[in-house]
């Protein structure tokens, strides 16, 4: 095993942690039997893996089995770094008939075209979702297998899941899938955050979505409140009136966890005491960013407990409905940005 194997079998180590390492290493099933009982699991990280390490030289593991071994973890762990979706735009007439063997040939083939030194790996999950491993070079250096880029695609979908590709190399990435896919383009679908499940149920409405426009009582959160004799009737039913907007604008049941949403203002400068800036011709530019560990659960407390007015604002109620985290404002209407981000490591 050479030495790029090793530093990277050493960090996949370091990063799974020791109570699911002996799971992980089951499911990776490239150690025997007798070698899997010989570890012990509660000695030290770095004492096991010494010893993997080992073991790995003595079965002549090669880059190709620890790169195994690190799917394996990412897959089991998606909820990690930051993910950016993708949308696939206007399908060809076979679109619908690209299956996994197709799709993991002719995405080599288009990607090996546009750059011979790469390294592609590429894996189906149980969800029928495809799991893409590219670990980038170029003709003057070895492949670098310490930062990959990961893609997430389920056929027949229209949505990409990218994770760590640079500006440089995404132009070719998003070659190979729009060909791979038989789509002819693709484009920033404006949704980013680091946990991709919930990106990917938001995107594909994979969650519960429940927007009645009338509530029979107040949400279960707000029950104690009401019930609460000590409360005046007029703040009940402010409360109740809280309770259904908020309702209406998220919905009633256990929404994605998102991290954050920018709004990027474009709009012409309004002060009539500032009249420098208001005849500036540039428009003004400025950015929100809200960030929270549950953005939407956090928005929805905030218009059902007064903090934040009702009713909710469609920017901020666009972000279930619409699925994208971040949308430009303009003059005319708020939408999503005509140019967006590239990704970023």
């Amino acid at each position: 095993m050479d030495e790029s194997a090793t530093r990277l079998l050493q960090r996949i180590v370091r990063r799974i942690p020791t109570r699911t390492l002996k799971t992980t290493l089951e499911k990776w099933d490239r150690l025997s039997a007798a070698q899997r009982l010989s570890l012990d699991f509660t000695e030290p990280k770095w004492t096991l893996l010494q010893k993997l390490v080992s073991f790995c030289e003595e079965n002549e593991f090669t880059m190709k089995h620890i790169t195994e071994l690190e799917m394996i973890h990412v897959i089991e762990n998606p909820d990690q770094g930051m993910w950016y979706t993708l949308q696939l735009l206007d399908p060809e007439d076979d679109a619908q008939s690209v299956e996994l063997m197709m799709f993991r040939e002719q995405f080599k083939s288009h990607l090996h075209e546009l750059i011979s030194n790469v390294s592609v790996k590429i894996k189906r999950h149980t969800d029928e979702s495809v799991w893409i491993r590219i670990a980038w070079g170029d003709g003057f250096s070895r492949i670098n297998h310490l930062k990959p880029t990961y893609v997430v695609h389920q056929l027949q979908s229209p949505y990409v899941f990218v994770s760590s590709v640079s500006s440089k190399r995404k132009p070719l990435l998003l070659q190979a899938l729009t060909l791979s896919t038989r789509h002819q383009a693709i484009k920033d679908a404006n949704l980013s955050g680091r946990k991709l499940t919930a990106i990917r149920d938001l995107v594909m409405r994979q969650y519960q979505q429940v927007f009645p426009s009338k509530y029979p009582s107040c949400l279960s959160e707000n029950d104690k409140a009401l019930a609460n004799l000590h409360i005046e009737k007029e703040q009940a039913e402010a409360s109740a009136n809280r309770c259904q907007l908020a309702g209406e604008a998220f919905g009633g049941e256990k929404l994605p966890e998102l991290q954050s949403a920018v709004y990027k203002l474009e709009t012409k400068f309004r002060d009539p005491t500032n009249e420098t800036m208001m005849e500036r011709e540039e428009p003004f530019r400025c950015v929100v960013k809200f960030t929270s560990t549950n953005l939407l659960e956090s928005l929805k407390h905030c218009a059902s407990t007064g903090i934040a007015s009702t009713p909710v604002t469609p920017l901020l109620s666009s972000i279930p409905s619409k699925g994208r985290n971040y949308f430009v404002i303009t003059d005319n209407a708020p939408g999503a940005a005509s140019q967006t981000r590239q990704t970023q490591n």
